[in-house]
């Protein structure tokens, strides 16, 4: 796996979660499976923004009780 930002990472499983019309953790999941490396090491290139991403895939599948949020 070459050398890749947290920033980049983000970027590339946006890109692969609208275009296979993915959730971001089934999107980080097809990726490592396409890479063949384990989810467990790209645990450092999750930044914060595509945690909140996965966060709240999650309550929406009711995987992950939901938290307040604000009206937009």
């Amino acid at each position: 796996m070459k050398t890749m930002t947290p920033k980049q990472f983000a970027l590339v499983i946006e890109k692969l979660a609208s275009k296979k019309r993915l959730s971001h953790m089934d999107a980080v999941l097809d990726y490592c499976k396409e890479k063949e490396i384990e989810p467990e090491q790209i645990t450092h290139l999750i930044n914060r923004t595509l945690k909140d991403k996965i966060k709240m895939n999650a309550q929406e599948l009711n995987f992950l009780p939901k938290t307040a949020t604000l009206p937009v």
